[in-house]
């Protein structure tokens, strides 16, 4: 994943997490906190397992959070 993809990404889940916390979100999806914030900071980048956990507790589409096709 390029750094594009990560940006883009960073900004979809932020959109979707709206005032849910970080470690509200990880809670739920069983990812840890650092790694989440890491994602949200593009310090990092996420892996398919993360990905499809976050696709899957939003009912998202792994291209739309991705941007890869209209959000």
């Amino acid at each position: 994943m390029n750094g594009t993809y990560m940006q883009k990404f960073a900004k979809n889940l932020k959109t979707l997490m709206g005032d849910m916390s970080v470690s509200e979100l990880s809670r739920a999806i069983g990812i840890p906190q650092a790694t989440l914030s890491r994602y949200l900071l593009c310090q990092r980048e996420v892996s398919l397992e993360y990905l499809c956990k976050i696709a899957d507790y939003f009912h998202e589409d792994i291209d739309a959070l991705l941007d890869r096709k209209d959000y």
